[in-house]
């Protein structure tokens, strides 16, 4: 049976991070994820997961300064980018979360391109130390112009240039069906080097049981692919002052 982990960057906001693993473990899920954590004593958030039995299934790391979107492809931002890299794994390994997040940033180009390989070659080396595996995500045009990475091919080709194992795509079906669509074929693609996936309705990015692309067909094929990892809920409620978690029964596979 199809596992939902509760992105918690846009699902109990109103809560402190402890608060909301807690929330989240009530509302049926059965693992959670976050964005940015930092703020919150590592010591606390490990108790609430312990205290629950979830598990913290990936962070970001930071975006940077107001109106970035992280750092690793950006030229001339190495050590910065380095060491956001550093907290979010040491980060993780407090409370151990296998996955992290290394956020590109807005940038463009062969230098931008070449900044973010090496940033996630140290990333990765140093990540492997603890277990803990790299992701990075493609994200849509609308949502984020101007990202560096910005289709599958494109991560396809890093990780493949990278060429480490603990190196995997992260895999939001609601930006890739915004840019790509044929989320299906994809999928069975791209499986191999795929390390976490996401869900969200199209276009609208509410709950994943309305909008334009059927999970009961995505998680069917899943089940298929013998893709048994949980699946992120990362959606905004379409009513944040009474948000459902209803469509969970509807869509499992």
């Amino acid at each position: 049976m199809t596992r939902f982990s509760a992105n918690l960057g846009f699902l109990f906001t109103d809560l402190p991070l402890p608060d909301a693993i807690r929330a989240a473990h009530a509302a049926g899920f059965d693992a959670v994820e976050c964005h940015w954590p930092y703020e919150f004593p590592s010591v606390d958030v490990k108790a609430a997961l312990d205290e629950t039995g979830l598990v913290m299934l990936g962070l970001n790391t930071v975006r940077g300064e107001p109106g970035q979107n992280g750092l690793a492809a950006m030229p001339g931002r190495e050590e910065d980018a380095r060491r956001a890299i550093d907290q979010a794994i040491t980060y993780a390994h407090a409370i151990a979360t296998p996955r992290i997040h290394v956020m590109a940033g807005f940038a463009k180009g062969q230098v931008a391109h070449e900044t973010f390989i090496e940033n996630l070659r140290y990333a990765c080396a140093q990540a492997e130390q603890h277990g803990i595996m790299i992701l990075i995500e493609p994200l849509n045009r609308y949502d984020a112009p101007g990202y560096f990475l910005d289709s599958s091919d494109q991560a396809k080709a890093i990780i493949e240039e990278v060429g480490v194992p603990n190196l995997r795509m992260m895999f939001d079906c609601y930006h890739l069906q915004i840019m790509e669509g044929d989320i299906t074929r994809r999928l069975e693609a791209l499986l191999p080097l795929i390390g976490h996936i996401q869900i969200a309705s199209v276009p609208d990015r509410a709950e994943p049981d309305g909008g334009e692309l059927c999970y009961r067909h995505v998680l069917k094929t899943l089940d298929a692919l013998s893709y048994d990892a949980p699946i992120g809920a990362e959606y905004r409620p379409a009513d944040p002052n009474q948000p459902r978690f209803d469509w969970m029964g509807r869509i499992r596979s």
